[in-house]
């Protein structure tokens, strides 16, 4: 197979597609699956008068305001701040006697932190057979080497957007192009009428993509779904991004190829390894909530013990 070169998604020069890499996550977004925080309420402000406070302890100061991740992330650091201390590894004194108010972290003290996380949060080692299992159900997510070449109609959400009236715009124009009375030239024509993206000049054409050229919503329908990673063709559905909706057509595939079990023995127990700690470690902070008193701010709490 020879790859044209048309430009792939990083060059379409849009900034609102769905085709775009990702940007690096940062230490504290790799481990966010482990903290009981809703993505929605991310996006809100705090809509409380009760000031917040972990045991007695506020995380604000006077007239700080913060957004509500940034304000959990606090909350989240001061609960085991203070459980380092009911264990003896900090010491209490850190806390001023007349200012009760949350302390930023040092850099020492983050690192006896993350050595009682280590001490405190274990999980088993996969076994064998666990990951094989894992292998077995993730072969598109290790296949290396595969790119398809792909074209587009952005329907992109943007502030003040109606979206479901967006998305039956999308809806109705998908039908239209699923039909058995569509043209071929139809898609070309529908993305310079009605994409977002500046491709649509080019009849939606973002060329030769690689699952790391493209934001993950996008890579998982492209490339990690069983049903629709190895077939060309309109996808019989939109795909559904942080962008927007696309109606996404696949011209021709490059399948790669799939290593070996046995070369991918340590990866995949990494990641298991990762899953793992990363589902005992939001055990372990639900578990810290559900025995802390927690005033003015919502996090998910369970009392019960802890279980590994």
């Amino acid at each position: 197979m020879t790859e044209t070169t048309t430009p792939a998604s990083g060059d379409c020069g849009s900034g609102a597609c769905g085709c775009t890499s990702a940007a690096p996550l940062s230490a504290y977004e790799r481990t966010a699956a482990a903290m009981p925080v809703r993505v929605a309420e991310s996006l809100e402000a705090v809509a409380t008068n009760v000031p917040p406070a972990i045991n007695g302890i506020a995380l604000t100061a006077p007239g700080e305001k913060l957004e509500v991740h940034d304000l959990k992330e606090r909350a989240y650091g001061e609960l085991l701040r203070q459980e380092a201390v009911r264990l003896g590894l900090l010491p209490a004194a850190v806390i001023g006697q007349e200012a009760l108010s949350a302390p930023a972290l040092q850099a020492q003290e983050q690192e006896v932190i993350d050595r009682m996380l280590e001490t405190e949060v274990t999980c088993p080692q996969p076994t064998p057979e666990e990951s094989q299992r894992y292998y077995d159900a993730h072969k598109a997510q290790f296949t290396v080497g595969q790119s398809q070449r792909v074209r587009h109609i952005l329907f992109a959400v943007t502030p003040g957007v109606n979206v479901q009236a967006l998305a039956q715009r999308a809806e109705t124009a998908l039908l239209e192009l699923a039909s058995n009375a569509a043209l071929p030239e139809r898609f070309s024509q529908l993305a310079a009428e009605l994409s977002n993206c500046p491709t649509g000049a080019q009849g939606g054409d973002l060329g030769w993509l690689k699952p790391e050229d493209c934001a993950p919503e996008f890579a998982k329908a492209l490339f990690y779904l069983q049903e629709s990673s190895q077939t060309t063709g309109l996808r019989p559905r939109l795909v559904h991004t942080r962008f927007g909706f696309h109606i996404v057509d696949v011209l021709e595939i490059n399948p790669g190829h799939l290593p070996g079990f046995a070369q991918l023995t340590a990866q995949i127990a990494s990641r298991l390894q990762w899953q793992s700690r990363a589902t005992a470690l939001g055990q372990y902070m639900r578990r810290l909530v559900g025995l802390a008193q927690v005033q003015g701010i919502e996090l998910d709490g369970d009392a019960s013990p802890l279980v590994q």
